[in-house]
């Protein structure tokens, strides 16, 4: 692990602690706190199919390491990137914001969708 990584990780650590002092504090542990939970319900879908990063990587135009870094939560992907995302998973996205809750899922498509 590079140092910057190990710099970031021990950041988020913080943040999510609640441990740094500053105006950003909240907004920084809401991006962590959703990226994380997006890279969870890649992980679990991913699994869920059978399909190994790698797999997951080519059906989406992706690289192994892109897809690793999703599901551990260092990256908050565009929108093209997550309906490609649901496309090679067979997935609907389904992204619920509500206040401060969040809930984020791949559900298998139904044949009518």
């Amino acid at each position: 692990m590079t140092g910057h990584m190990r710099w970031k990780l021990a950041r988020d650590k913080q943040v999510a602690e609640g441990i740094s002092e500053g105006p950003e504090v909240a907004r920084m542990r809401e991006e962590i706190r959703l990226a994380h939970d997006l890279g969870q319900a890649v992980y679990d879908r991913r699994t869920e199919l059978g399909l190994s990063q790698t797999e997951l990587a080519k059906l989406a135009g992706m690289t192994q390491p892109q897809i690793s870094k999703l599901e551990l939560g260092g990256t908050m992907p565009t929108l093209p990137l997550l309906a490609r995302l649901a496309r090679a998973m067979d997935a609907a996205l389904e992204l619920e914001l509500v206040g401060d809750t969040s809930r984020v899922a791949f559900t298998a498509r139904t044949s009518a969708a």
